[in-house]
């Protein structure tokens, strides 16, 4: 369970910056400077990047038996500029206490 949350926690990060990137930085060159370069390569980055954060979450919520709420509103806060940072935090503290009451 440790390895999987650590790589549930790296690509948390990953995609919590480059949606931070996209956001307010590459969307607004592309509407307001009309430089779509940066979005075109930041944004399916992103997109691709998501997919491996949702398989990661993914696999967090069928090891740890998360309800399907949980797991969606996990899976959801990689979508909200900072929330996978918030995200990342609220599982690493549950599985790291979990893991200490199993040890």
């Amino acid at each position: 369970m440790a390895a999987a949350l650590k790589r549930f926690r790296i690509i948390a990060w990953v995609v919590g910056v480059m949606l931070l990137v996209l956001v307010f930085v590459a969307v607004p060159l592309h509407h307001f400077a009309n430089k779509p370069q940066l979005s075109s390569v930041v944004g399916p980055l992103h997109g691709f990047l998501f997919v491996i954060y949702l398989l990661a979450a993914l696999d967090l919520a069928v090891r740890l038996k998360w309800n399907p709420v949980r797991a969606v509103l996990i899976m959801i806060s990689g979508t909200i500029p900072f929330m996978s940072f918030i995200a990342e935090r609220v599982v690493t503290r549950q599985v790291t206490a979990l893991l200490s009451q199993a040890s």
